[in-house]
């Protein structure tokens, strides 16, 4: 599923234009960012978390020319998917008699 079609879907579930979906959309996306980038946790209960790791500096090598190159430290967005979409997940559908 792309962001088209995730407008789409929030636009017919929640009986909405497809504008309004998008601005929605683009609205909660922004909130998570926003809070992302101050550092804090985003926790949807049911759905998951989002929250940001710092990933250390290091030493890594150019494939091309086997040359040592340093790698910069850099904050990498994460998501815990939460138990109730494990769940939903993981669900077996019913056995085929």
């Amino acid at each position: 599923m792309n962001k088209l079609e995730l407008v789409e879907h929030i636009a017919k579930e929640a009986d909405l234009t497809k504008v309004a979906a998008a601005a929605a959309l683009e609205a909660a996306l922004d909130g998570v960012a926003k809070s992302l980038k101050k550092g804090e946790e985003v926790r949807l209960v049911g759905f998951g978390t989002f929250s940001v790791r710092e990933r250390a500096a290091g030493k890594g090598r150019n494939p091309a020319t086997g040359k040592e190159i340093k790698i910069a430290a850099s904050k990498n967005a994460r998501f815990k998917a939460g138990a109730a979409l494990k769940a939903a997940l993981n669900k077996k559908a019913p056995a085929k008699k």
